[in-house]
């Protein structure tokens, strides 16, 4: 059961540099479910305190510890968006975005 403090969702940012195409390709896809936006290997990521739990493990599992890493960057709310170009700032949500 869900406690009141995993309802509510903070924006992160999850970058990774993998090195084998095929674990590369399994990470992308593991995280297009929580992307609201970002780039090829920078995704921003809003997640409630148990996606964020089961976000790491499941990465934790999807690459090599040795060759592979994931960074995990929660973004300060406070702080104001800038962006170039046709970047747009992430919306926040309170739906769950799991597509497997």
């Amino acid at each position: 059961m869900a406690s009141a403090s995993d309802t509510f969702r903070t924006l992160y940012l999850v970058c990774y540099d993998v090195s084998s195409p095929r674990r590369l390709y399994r990470v992308h896809r593991y995280l297009l479910g929580f992307n609201v936006g970002g780039q090829k290997s920078l995704f921003e990521c809003w997640f409630t305190p148990a996606e964020l739990r089961e976000a790491r493990y499941e990465l934790a599992a999807l690459i090599d510890p040795v060759e592979d890493r994931v960074h995990i960057f929660q973004l300060d709310p406070r702080m104001k968006m800038e962006g170039l170009g046709i970047a747009v700032a992430p919306a926040p949500t309170s739906s769950a975005f799991m597509v497997l």
